[in-house]
């Protein structure tokens, strides 16, 4: 699923989507070896890929916001707070 095909854009630029939405999104996207957590190089890649500067740099930063319990994965159980991190920094919106 790509990221265009299952959002909208509102006005003020945000991609809009239901918190089911997104976690659909994240798992056929960024899980990319579908173990059903996403790593570190998995996030790494898709920001990459999203053309944001500084992948790495950004990578390390939500999964030191999201991987609460610090084993270098953001697994089903922390994927509310990869949901948290995407609204406050990756211009996501997500909707009941």
């Amino acid at each position: 699923m790509a990221f265009m095909d299952c959002c909208y854009a509102s006005s003020d630029g945000k991609r809009v989507m239901t918190l089911r939405q997104f976690k659909q999104w994240v798992k056929t996207s960024l899980d990319t070896n579908r173990d059903g957590r996403i790593s570190k190089a998995e996030l790494r890649e898709a920001i990459r890929l999203t053309g944001f500067l500084f992948a790495s740099w950004k990578s390390n930063k939500v999964l030191k916001s999201a991987d609460t319990d610090h084993d270098g994965f953001i697994d089903e159980k922390e994927f509310i707070n990869l949901a948290q991190f995407a609204e406050k920094h990756l211009n996501i919106r997500i909707i009941k």
